[in-house]
Protein backbone atom coordinates (compact mmCIF):
# COMPACT_ATOMS: atom_id res chain seq x y z
CA UNK A 1 0.00 0.00 0.00
CA UNK A 2 1.17 3.67 -1.34
CA UNK A 3 1.98 5.67 1.82
CA UNK A 4 0.15 8.68 2.14
CA UNK A 5 2.54 11.48 1.76
CA UNK A 6 3.72 13.56 4.56
CA UNK A 7 3.22 17.64 4.14
CA UNK A 8 6.91 18.48 6.17
CA UNK A 9 9.39 16.23 7.37
CA UNK A 10 11.02 15.91 10.58
CA UNK A 11 14.29 17.93 9.21
CA UNK A 12 12.03 20.67 7.38
CA UNK A 13 9.94 20.81 10.54
CA UNK A 14 13.65 20.68 13.07
CA UNK A 15 15.02 23.42 10.34
CA UNK A 16 12.25 25.78 10.97
CA UNK A 17 11.43 25.30 14.62
CA UNK A 18 15.20 25.73 15.33
CA UNK A 19 16.04 28.49 13.01
CA UNK A 20 18.46 30.83 15.68
CA UNK A 21 20.32 27.31 16.31
CA UNK A 22 21.26 27.47 12.61
CA UNK A 23 21.87 31.41 12.67
CA UNK A 24 23.69 31.20 15.86
CA UNK A 25 25.83 27.81 13.93
CA UNK A 26 26.63 29.73 10.88
CA UNK A 27 28.02 32.39 13.02
CA UNK A 28 30.45 29.60 15.41
CA UNK A 29 31.70 28.39 12.11
CA UNK A 30 33.63 31.56 11.40
CA UNK A 31 35.71 32.03 14.26
CA UNK A 32 35.24 28.13 15.75
CA UNK A 33 35.79 24.81 13.37
CA UNK A 34 33.12 23.48 12.25
CA UNK A 35 31.14 25.53 15.09
CA UNK A 36 31.53 23.49 17.32
CA UNK A 37 33.51 22.61 20.76
CA UNK A 38 33.02 18.83 21.65
CA UNK A 39 32.70 16.67 19.06
CA UNK A 40 29.78 14.86 20.45
CA UNK A 41 28.06 17.66 19.78
CA UNK A 42 28.49 17.17 16.25
CA UNK A 43 24.33 17.16 14.70
CA UNK A 44 22.99 17.51 10.85
CA UNK A 45 22.12 19.77 10.14
CA UNK A 46 22.88 21.86 12.66
CA UNK A 47 23.10 21.60 16.36
CA UNK A 48 21.46 23.36 18.73
CA UNK A 49 21.97 26.59 20.85
CA UNK A 50 21.07 26.40 24.55
CA UNK A 51 20.40 30.19 26.01
CA UNK A 52 19.02 28.94 29.55
CA UNK A 53 19.11 25.70 31.70
CA UNK A 54 16.80 24.61 34.96
CA UNK A 55 16.76 21.45 36.79
CA UNK A 56 15.60 18.91 34.00
CA UNK A 57 15.35 21.71 31.13
CA UNK A 58 17.09 23.63 28.81
CA UNK A 59 15.87 26.24 26.59
CA UNK A 60 17.09 26.77 23.13
CA UNK A 61 17.42 30.55 21.36
CA UNK A 62 14.38 30.14 19.98
CA UNK A 63 12.74 29.44 23.42
CA UNK A 64 12.20 25.71 22.91
CA UNK A 65 11.81 23.45 25.97
CA UNK A 66 13.73 20.80 25.91
CA UNK A 67 13.97 18.42 28.57
CA UNK A 68 17.23 17.26 28.53
CA UNK A 69 19.16 13.67 28.46
CA UNK A 70 22.67 15.11 27.15
CA UNK A 71 22.85 16.39 31.31
CA UNK A 72 26.03 18.46 31.02
CA UNK A 73 27.14 15.12 28.72
CA UNK A 74 26.74 12.89 32.12
CA UNK A 75 27.82 15.12 34.94
CA UNK A 76 24.95 16.88 36.00
CA UNK A 77 23.59 14.11 38.35
CA UNK A 78 21.06 16.50 40.43
CA UNK A 79 20.07 18.66 36.74
CA UNK A 80 20.75 21.79 36.05
CA UNK A 81 21.27 24.52 38.97
CA UNK A 82 21.32 22.19 41.62
CA UNK A 83 20.34 25.21 44.78
CA UNK A 84 23.22 23.17 47.56
CA UNK A 85 25.76 23.39 44.58
CA UNK A 86 25.42 26.55 43.37
CA UNK A 87 25.22 27.85 47.14
CA UNK A 88 28.42 26.18 47.61
CA UNK A 89 30.08 28.14 44.49
CA UNK A 90 28.47 31.24 45.64
CA UNK A 91 30.09 30.87 48.96
CA UNK A 92 33.29 30.94 47.76
CA UNK A 93 33.27 33.01 44.71
CA UNK A 94 33.78 36.24 47.38
CA UNK A 95 36.97 35.06 48.92
CA UNK A 96 38.31 33.89 45.52
CA UNK A 97 38.42 32.06 42.50
CA UNK A 98 41.99 31.34 42.32
CA UNK A 99 44.40 31.02 45.04
CA UNK A 100 47.32 29.34 43.11
CA UNK A 101 47.91 27.82 46.63
CA UNK A 102 46.43 24.65 48.84
CA UNK A 103 43.23 24.96 50.08
CA UNK A 104 40.64 23.80 52.87
CA UNK A 105 38.44 22.78 49.92
CA UNK A 106 40.81 20.34 48.13
CA UNK A 107 41.00 18.73 51.62
CA UNK A 108 37.47 18.62 52.22
CA UNK A 109 37.00 17.48 48.19
CA UNK A 110 39.76 14.58 48.63
CA UNK A 111 38.18 13.69 51.92
CA UNK A 112 34.51 12.94 50.31
CA UNK A 113 36.78 11.17 47.65
CA UNK A 114 38.42 9.05 49.66
CA UNK A 115 34.88 8.09 51.74
CA UNK A 116 33.25 7.33 49.00
CA UNK A 117 35.00 5.32 46.39
CA UNK A 118 36.91 2.06 47.52
CA UNK A 119 39.98 1.87 45.37
CA UNK A 120 40.86 5.71 46.78
CA UNK A 121 43.43 5.99 49.36
CA UNK A 122 44.24 9.29 48.02
CA UNK A 123 43.39 11.48 45.61
CA UNK A 124 45.13 14.05 42.85
CA UNK A 125 43.07 16.64 41.12
CA UNK A 126 43.37 17.23 37.80
CA UNK A 127 41.52 19.71 34.89
CA UNK A 128 39.41 16.72 33.13
CA UNK A 129 38.76 13.45 32.92
CA UNK A 130 41.01 13.15 29.92
CA UNK A 131 44.18 14.29 32.04
CA UNK A 132 43.04 12.00 34.80
CA UNK A 133 43.54 9.00 32.30
CA UNK A 134 46.92 10.25 30.99
CA UNK A 135 48.05 10.95 34.38
CA UNK A 136 46.87 7.05 35.11
CA UNK A 137 48.47 5.31 32.77
CA UNK A 138 52.01 7.81 33.55
CA UNK A 139 51.56 6.46 37.28
CA UNK A 140 51.25 2.75 36.08
CA UNK A 141 54.01 3.20 33.86
CA UNK A 142 56.27 4.68 36.38
CA UNK A 143 55.49 2.21 39.26
CA UNK A 144 55.87 -0.89 37.12
CA UNK A 145 58.87 0.23 34.72
CA UNK A 146 56.96 -0.98 31.86
CA UNK A 147 55.40 0.75 28.64
CA UNK A 148 52.46 -1.19 27.07
CA UNK A 149 48.87 -0.13 28.23
CA UNK A 150 45.71 -2.68 27.14
CA UNK A 151 42.39 -1.18 26.08
CA UNK A 152 39.20 -2.88 25.23
CA UNK A 153 37.40 -2.37 21.99
CA UNK A 154 34.78 0.69 22.14
CA UNK A 155 35.79 2.04 25.78
CA UNK A 156 36.50 5.80 25.64
CA UNK A 157 38.95 7.07 27.88
CA UNK A 158 39.39 10.48 26.49
CA UNK A 159 41.16 12.37 23.57
CA UNK A 160 44.25 12.31 24.15
CA UNK A 161 47.23 10.44 21.87
CA UNK A 162 47.42 7.28 24.13
CA UNK A 163 43.87 5.89 24.12
CA UNK A 164 41.60 7.29 21.58
CA UNK A 165 43.20 3.64 19.99
CA UNK A 166 40.43 0.99 19.31
CA UNK A 167 37.77 3.67 20.44
CA UNK A 168 35.16 3.67 17.09
CA UNK A 169 35.07 0.61 14.48
CA UNK A 170 36.98 -0.58 12.72
CA UNK A 171 38.50 -1.00 16.00
CA UNK A 172 41.79 -3.22 14.22
CA UNK A 173 42.41 0.49 12.48
CA UNK A 174 46.41 1.27 13.16
CA UNK A 175 46.34 5.13 12.54
CA UNK A 176 44.49 7.91 13.99
CA UNK A 177 44.61 11.38 12.45
CA UNK A 178 47.64 13.18 14.30
CA UNK A 179 48.85 10.64 16.25
CA UNK A 180 52.05 8.92 15.89
CA UNK A 181 52.41 5.36 14.59
CA UNK A 182 55.30 5.09 17.48
CA UNK A 183 52.77 6.24 20.29
CA UNK A 184 50.02 3.71 18.91
CA UNK A 185 52.10 1.27 19.20
CA UNK A 186 52.51 1.52 23.15
CA UNK A 187 48.58 0.47 23.15
CA UNK A 188 47.65 -2.84 22.79
CA UNK A 189 43.89 -3.20 21.87
CA UNK A 190 42.11 -6.45 22.33
CA UNK A 191 38.39 -7.61 21.68
CA UNK A 192 36.24 -6.66 24.66
CA UNK A 193 34.57 -9.48 26.64
CA UNK A 194 37.41 -12.13 24.99
CA UNK A 195 39.02 -12.94 28.49
CA UNK A 196 41.16 -15.49 26.74
CA UNK A 197 42.56 -12.94 24.24
CA UNK A 198 42.80 -10.78 27.44
CA UNK A 199 44.69 -13.23 29.12
CA UNK A 200 46.94 -14.01 26.56
CA UNK A 201 48.38 -10.35 26.19
CA UNK A 202 48.11 -9.20 29.73
CA UNK A 203 50.94 -12.33 30.13
CA UNK A 204 53.23 -10.85 28.27
CA UNK A 205 55.96 -8.68 30.29
CA UNK A 206 55.37 -5.58 28.83
CA UNK A 207 52.21 -4.42 29.85
CA UNK A 208 52.13 -1.90 32.71
CA UNK A 209 48.09 -1.38 32.92
CA UNK A 210 44.78 -2.38 31.62
CA UNK A 211 42.62 0.44 31.69
CA UNK A 212 38.31 0.06 30.85
CA UNK A 213 35.20 1.67 31.25
CA UNK A 214 33.55 -0.83 34.33
CA UNK A 215 29.66 -0.06 32.65
CA UNK A 216 31.20 -1.55 29.59
CA UNK A 217 32.56 0.49 26.62
CA UNK A 218 31.14 3.72 26.25
CA UNK A 219 28.86 4.26 29.20
CA UNK A 220 27.18 0.55 28.68
CA UNK A 221 26.71 0.77 25.44
CA UNK A 222 28.83 -2.47 24.57
CA UNK A 223 28.03 -3.72 28.04
CA UNK A 224 30.77 -6.52 29.54
CA UNK A 225 29.59 -10.10 30.24
CA UNK A 226 28.91 -11.45 34.18
CA UNK A 227 32.04 -12.10 35.38
CA UNK A 228 34.06 -9.74 33.70
CA UNK A 229 35.10 -7.52 35.89
CA UNK A 230 36.70 -10.02 38.37
CA UNK A 231 38.05 -11.89 36.14
CA UNK A 232 40.07 -8.73 35.09
CA UNK A 233 40.75 -8.08 38.57
CA UNK A 234 41.98 -11.36 38.73
CA UNK A 235 44.52 -11.73 35.82
CA UNK A 236 45.53 -7.88 36.71
CA UNK A 237 46.50 -9.09 40.00
CA UNK A 238 48.13 -12.45 38.46
CA UNK A 239 50.49 -10.95 35.88
CA UNK A 240 51.27 -7.61 38.11
CA UNK A 241 49.57 -5.09 35.57
CA UNK A 242 48.03 -1.98 37.37
CA UNK A 243 44.25 -1.99 37.12
CA UNK A 244 42.53 0.92 35.75
CA UNK A 245 38.71 1.93 36.45
CA UNK A 246 37.40 4.59 33.70
CA UNK A 247 35.14 5.94 36.07
CA UNK A 248 34.59 9.30 34.28
CA UNK A 249 30.91 8.37 33.89
CA UNK A 250 29.85 5.75 36.02
CA UNK A 251 31.61 7.50 38.96
CA UNK A 252 29.22 8.38 42.18
CA UNK A 253 26.33 7.25 39.36
CA UNK A 254 26.38 3.53 39.37
CA UNK A 255 26.39 3.81 43.12
CA UNK A 256 27.72 6.39 45.80
CA UNK A 257 31.53 4.80 45.22
CA UNK A 258 30.75 3.72 41.39
CA UNK A 259 30.84 0.99 39.64
CA UNK A 260 33.15 -0.81 42.20
CA UNK A 261 31.14 -0.32 44.49
CA UNK A 262 28.29 -1.86 42.40
CA UNK A 263 29.74 -5.00 41.33
CA UNK A 264 32.19 -5.28 44.27
CA UNK A 265 35.62 -4.73 42.04
CA UNK A 266 38.00 -2.79 43.39
CA UNK A 267 40.83 -1.82 40.59
CA UNK A 268 44.55 -0.01 41.76
CA UNK A 269 43.65 3.21 40.42
CA UNK A 270 40.43 4.98 39.17
CA UNK A 271 39.76 8.15 37.23
CA UNK A 272 37.17 10.71 37.59
CA UNK A 273 35.52 13.82 35.85
CA UNK A 274 32.00 15.25 35.76
CA UNK A 275 30.41 14.07 38.98
CA UNK A 276 32.97 14.11 40.93
CA UNK A 277 33.59 18.30 39.97
CA UNK A 278 29.51 18.65 40.60
CA UNK A 279 29.70 19.59 36.68
CA UNK A 280 32.36 22.20 36.94
CA UNK A 281 35.30 21.33 35.16
CA UNK A 282 37.53 19.31 37.00
CA UNK A 283 38.60 15.35 37.24
CA UNK A 284 40.71 13.18 39.91
CA UNK A 285 42.67 10.65 39.97
CA UNK A 286 42.11 8.38 42.86
CA UNK A 287 43.97 5.02 43.71
CA UNK A 288 46.16 3.15 46.10
CA UNK A 289 48.74 4.97 48.42
CA UNK A 290 51.79 3.00 46.86
CA UNK A 291 50.62 3.84 43.63
CA UNK A 292 49.79 7.62 44.02
CA UNK A 293 53.18 8.09 46.42
CA UNK A 294 54.50 8.04 42.73
CA UNK A 295 53.37 12.08 42.43
CA UNK A 296 54.56 12.94 45.33
CA UNK A 297 58.17 14.83 46.41
CA UNK A 298 60.56 12.59 48.71
CA UNK A 299 63.42 13.27 50.14
CA UNK A 300 65.32 9.77 48.74
CA UNK A 301 68.45 10.53 46.53
CA UNK A 302 67.45 10.37 43.05
CA UNK A 303 63.77 9.98 43.47
CA UNK A 304 62.79 13.48 42.21
CA UNK A 305 64.64 13.37 39.21
CA UNK A 306 64.25 9.93 37.98
CA UNK A 307 61.13 8.61 39.37
CA UNK A 308 58.57 10.85 40.73
CA UNK A 309 55.73 11.59 38.06
CA UNK A 310 55.25 15.27 37.08
CA UNK A 311 52.32 16.64 37.22
CA UNK A 312 51.03 20.23 37.45
CA UNK A 313 47.76 22.02 36.19
CA UNK A 314 47.12 25.66 37.00
CA UNK A 315 43.38 24.63 37.19
CA UNK A 316 43.81 21.76 39.26
CA UNK A 317 41.45 21.85 42.26
CA UNK A 318 40.58 25.86 42.07
CA UNK A 319 38.34 26.65 45.04
CA UNK A 320 35.22 26.97 43.19
CA UNK A 321 35.36 23.73 41.87
CA UNK A 322 36.47 22.01 44.54
CA UNK A 323 33.44 23.74 46.55
CA UNK A 324 31.12 22.05 44.30
CA UNK A 325 32.75 19.39 44.22
CA UNK A 326 32.64 18.84 47.58
CA UNK A 327 28.80 19.74 47.31
CA UNK A 328 27.78 17.43 45.02
CA UNK A 329 29.73 14.09 46.97
CA UNK A 330 27.80 14.72 50.08
CA UNK A 331 24.72 14.92 48.27
CA UNK A 332 25.53 11.51 46.24
CA UNK A 333 26.48 10.03 48.91
CA UNK A 334 23.06 8.98 49.87
CA UNK A 335 22.14 5.62 47.71
CA UNK A 336 18.74 6.57 47.39
CA UNK A 337 20.22 9.16 45.00
CA UNK A 338 21.20 6.81 42.24
CA UNK A 339 18.39 4.86 43.20
CA UNK A 340 15.98 6.95 41.45
CA UNK A 341 17.76 7.94 39.08
CA UNK A 342 18.12 4.35 38.17
CA UNK A 343 14.49 4.10 38.51
CA UNK A 344 13.74 6.58 36.07
CA UNK A 345 15.71 5.25 33.36
CA UNK A 346 14.30 1.72 33.84
CA UNK A 347 11.16 2.93 33.17
CA UNK A 348 12.13 5.02 29.88
CA UNK A 349 13.70 2.05 28.54
CA UNK A 350 10.82 0.08 29.57
CA UNK A 351 8.55 2.43 27.73
CA UNK A 352 10.56 2.86 24.62
CA UNK A 353 10.79 -0.98 24.22
CA UNK A 354 7.29 -1.56 24.67
CA UNK A 355 6.46 1.59 22.07
CA UNK A 356 8.97 -0.22 19.25
CA UNK A 357 7.50 -3.32 20.06
CA UNK A 358 4.06 -2.11 19.52
CA UNK A 359 4.56 -0.39 16.07
CA UNK A 360 6.47 -3.30 15.15
CA UNK A 361 9.85 -1.16 14.57
CA UNK A 362 13.03 -2.95 14.24
CA UNK A 363 15.47 -1.69 17.35
CA UNK A 364 15.84 -1.50 20.82
CA UNK A 365 16.49 0.35 23.91
CA UNK A 366 18.82 -0.93 26.67
CA UNK A 367 21.81 0.26 29.20
CA UNK A 368 22.52 0.35 33.07
CA UNK A 369 22.17 2.42 36.28
CA UNK A 370 20.80 5.58 34.96
CA UNK A 371 21.91 5.13 31.47
CA UNK A 372 19.37 4.65 28.13
CA UNK A 373 20.92 3.97 24.72
CA UNK A 374 18.76 3.43 21.39
CA UNK A 375 19.29 1.45 18.18
CA UNK A 376 16.66 1.64 15.64
CA UNK A 377 16.72 -0.38 12.55
CA UNK A 378 17.83 -3.47 13.66
CA UNK A 379 15.80 -6.38 16.33
CA UNK A 380 17.82 -6.84 19.08
CA UNK A 381 17.83 -11.27 19.96
CA UNK A 382 16.58 -10.91 23.22
CA UNK A 383 13.91 -8.22 22.73
CA UNK A 384 10.29 -8.43 24.97
CA UNK A 385 9.67 -5.29 25.40
CA UNK A 386 10.42 -4.46 28.41
CA UNK A 387 13.70 -3.12 30.18
CA UNK A 388 16.71 -4.33 28.41
CA UNK A 389 20.17 -3.86 29.85
CA UNK A 390 22.49 -6.05 27.53
CA UNK A 391 20.99 -6.80 24.22
CA UNK A 392 22.82 -10.31 24.07
CA UNK A 393 23.81 -11.29 20.63
CA UNK A 394 24.54 -8.15 19.10
CA UNK A 395 27.97 -7.58 17.97
CA UNK A 396 30.12 -4.77 19.95
CA UNK A 397 30.72 -3.20 16.61
CA UNK A 398 27.26 -2.82 15.57
CA UNK A 399 26.11 -1.59 19.12
CA UNK A 400 29.21 1.07 18.83
CA UNK A 401 27.77 2.47 15.26
CA UNK A 402 24.57 2.54 16.09
CA UNK A 403 24.52 6.10 17.31
CA UNK A 404 26.12 7.23 14.00
CA UNK A 405 23.59 5.94 11.13
CA UNK A 406 20.86 7.83 9.43
CA UNK A 407 17.59 6.21 10.92
CA UNK A 408 19.07 7.08 14.46
CA UNK A 409 19.97 10.38 13.50
CA UNK A 410 16.18 11.08 12.41
CA UNK A 411 15.17 9.86 15.67
CA UNK A 412 17.51 12.73 17.51
CA UNK A 413 15.70 15.45 15.29
CA UNK A 414 12.24 14.32 15.75
CA UNK A 415 12.88 14.23 19.39
CA UNK A 416 14.22 18.33 19.59
CA UNK A 417 10.84 18.73 17.43
CA UNK A 418 8.79 17.11 20.20
CA UNK A 419 10.78 18.90 22.74
CA UNK A 420 13.54 16.42 24.20
CA UNK A 421 17.03 16.63 23.58
CA UNK A 422 18.82 12.92 23.71
CA UNK A 423 22.62 12.53 23.49
CA UNK A 424 23.63 10.31 20.48
CA UNK A 425 21.02 9.11 20.32
CA UNK A 426 20.57 8.06 24.15
CA UNK A 427 21.00 9.63 27.61
CA UNK A 428 21.14 10.08 30.91
CA UNK A 429 18.83 10.74 34.10
CA UNK A 430 18.87 12.57 37.26
CA UNK A 431 17.12 13.57 40.09
CA UNK A 432 15.78 16.54 38.52
CA UNK A 433 13.87 14.50 35.90
CA UNK A 434 10.38 13.63 37.11
CA UNK A 435 8.36 10.77 36.22
CA UNK A 436 5.65 13.02 34.44
CA UNK A 437 9.29 14.04 32.12
CA UNK A 438 9.74 10.52 31.21
CA UNK A 439 6.41 9.56 30.30
CA UNK A 440 6.38 12.75 28.23
CA UNK A 441 9.38 11.71 26.65
CA UNK A 442 7.91 7.75 26.05
CA UNK A 443 4.87 9.60 24.59
CA UNK A 444 6.72 11.84 22.38
CA UNK A 445 9.15 8.94 21.06
CA UNK A 446 5.97 7.43 19.86
CA UNK A 447 4.83 9.73 17.98
CA UNK A 448 8.60 10.37 16.24
CA UNK A 449 8.01 6.50 15.28
CA UNK A 450 4.86 7.01 13.90
CA UNK A 451 6.18 10.31 11.83
CA UNK A 452 9.40 8.06 10.42
CA UNK A 453 7.31 4.78 9.55
CA UNK A 454 5.22 7.51 7.21
CA UNK A 455 8.44 8.80 6.15
CA UNK A 456 9.44 5.71 5.33
CA UNK A 457 11.88 5.29 7.88
CA UNK A 458 12.05 1.66 8.05
CA UNK A 459 11.07 0.73 4.69
CA UNK A 460 12.60 -2.30 3.78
Amino acid sequence: MAQAPVSTTIVQDYAERFAGSRAMHERARQVIPGGITHDGRYMKPFPPSIARAQGAYKWDVDGNRLIDYVMGHGSLLFGHNDPDILAAMQAQLPVGTHYGAGHEGEIRWADEVVRLVPSAEQVKFTGSGTEATLLAIRVARSFTGRSTVVKLEGHFHGWHDYLLKGERPPFEAGAQPGIPREVLGTVAVVASNDLGMLEERLAQPDVAALILEPSGGSWATIPLIEGYLQAARDLATKYGVVLIFDEVITGFRWAPGGAQERYGVTPDMTTLAKIVAGGMPGGALAGKRALMEMLAFKDEPGWNTSKKVRHQGTYNASPVVAAAGAACLRKAADPGVQRYCDEMAARLRAGFNAAMVERGVPGYAWGESSVFHVNLGEAAPNQEGGDMRSPDGVSAETLKSASQNAVNSQLRLGMMVEGVELFTPGGMTSTAHSVEDIDETIAAFGRVLDRMGEEGAFAG
